[in-house]
């Protein structure tokens, strides 16, 4: 019996190749096509498939959000991200999200069987090329909620308000506390995540979701 099998990106000459392609020996059958992410979800409302390659990047609602839908939604289907992405941090939040798999547009078509046959299984499958910079990340976002842990409210207070450039005198003022108990909860803060100065932990405010610098 034939996988079935739906497509989700924004490019038509994308989804018809990878139609053919998969199509190609009768194992596999494009039962839908999306292009873009709402039309993905109306689809899947209708003809669930066993398994949805869904594209990042697309108009009114991207891949993560689609992801994240079928997530809350509880829809039954693997979901392999196809993408030209191979930037960590867009691996990082699908699998944080919950991801079967994640695929890069350059794989040939016997990997993407492959991870096919894989997630139907009950097995996730993520690039093994990508797999190594995956654990380093994990790891080292490990550390940063260690880190992170260690602060006091008051720690992260002064941190966010740092980052955004505010000086001692400011912060004091926007906190009601003195610039020498600023300069306490600085060096404090400075010791715990392991940084020696104030561009480092506006760094570390960033890539830890403090603040939002967009």
């Amino acid at each position: 019996m034939a996988i079935k099998i739906m497509i989700a990106d924004d490019h038509s000459m994308v989804r018809e190749g990878l139609k053919q392609l998969l199509e190609l020996e009768g194992d596999i059958v494009v039962t839908g096509e999306a292009s873009d992410g709402v039309e993905c979800l109306e689809l899947l409302e209708k003809n669930i498939p066993q398994v949805l390659l869904l594209d990042i990047n697309m108009p009114n609602m991207n891949g993560l959000e689609v992801l994240e839908k079928i997530k809350e939604q509880k829809i039954d289907t693997k979901v392999i991200i196809l993408t030209v992405h191979n930037e960590i941090e867009y691996l990082l939040k699908a699998v944080e999200i919950g991801i079967d798999g994640y695929m890069l547009k350059d794989s040939d078509s016997n990997e993407l069987k492959k991870a096919i046959i894989s997630v139907i299984q009950g097995e996730s499958y993520i690039q093994p090329n990508l797999i190594p910079l995956l654990n380093s990340k994990m790891i080292e976002r490990d550390i940063d909620k260690e880190k992170l842990e260690l602060l006091t409210k008051r720690e992260i207070e002064v941190l966010k308000l740092m980052a955004f450039g505010s000086y001692n005198k400011d912060i004091g003022e926007q906190l009601n506390i003195s610039e020498r108990t600023v300069k306490n909860h600085i060096s404090s803060i400075f010791k715990k995540i392991d940084v020696s100065d104030r561009t480092q932990a506006a760094i570390f405010a960033i890539k830890n979701n403090l603040i939002n610098i967009f």
